[in-house]
């Protein structure tokens, strides 16, 4: 056994949704003793980070039932089982903000909340942006503004909260720390 593994005795799902499933784990701690583990289970996402040709941030404003508020976020979406992530996020853009691009740029791969999901979040950044005439659209369930910001506006945004997310934050200072180090 590793230095801190905990050893897997039983796993029971909970719950199997859409997105998301849920499973209590039992599970025998480095010291021997026995605890329990309520984990979340996520097929993974991506978020990307996509710029205009005026140096303007693509975002979009979205309803977040959790929240019970709207957020501006960075565009995102879920992995479809057996889709690869560049795949992912080139369908995401488009179909949330009706932008294609010439490249995608991969920055980082980040779990979102490691002590109890394994949702691992693809950041892509999208390179020479096109607006798309018949682009593809929303999920049905799925309501967003296009919202396109400067770095200034997005970094004013987070300090008002109205960007309150993980991905989106970190995509608005990894822009920042970019910018500072090519002046």
């Amino acid at each position: 056994m590793k230095k801190f593994e905990e050893k897997t005795i039983s796993s029971e799902t909970i719950f199997t949704g859409k997105v998301i499933s849920l499973q209590v784990d039992e599970v025998e701690l480095p010291d021997g003793k026995k605890s329990k583990r309520e984990l979340i289970k996520h097929p993974g996402a991506v978020a990307i980070l996509a710029l205009t040709p005026e140096n303007k941030i693509v975002m979009v404003e979205q309803y977040r039932k959790a929240m019970e508020r709207s957020l501006v976020e960075i565009p995102a979406g879920k992995l479809e089982k057996g889709e690869e992530p560049i795949v992912t996020a080139s369908r995401e853009l488009e179909e949330e903000t009706g932008y294609v691009c010439e490249k995608m740029e991969h920055i980082i791969s980040f779990y979102t909340s490691p002590g109890f999901a394994d949702e691992l979040v693809h950041l892509y950044f999208a390179h020479g942006l096109k607006k798309k005439e018949n682009a593809a659209a929303c999920d049905e369930d799925e309501f967003v503004e296009v919202i396109e910001l400067t770095l200034e506006e997005a970094l004013e945004f987070i300090k008002e909260k109205r960007i309150y997310d993980a991905k989106t934050a970190y995509a608005v200072q990894y822009l920042q720390l970019k910018n500072m180090m090519v002046k």
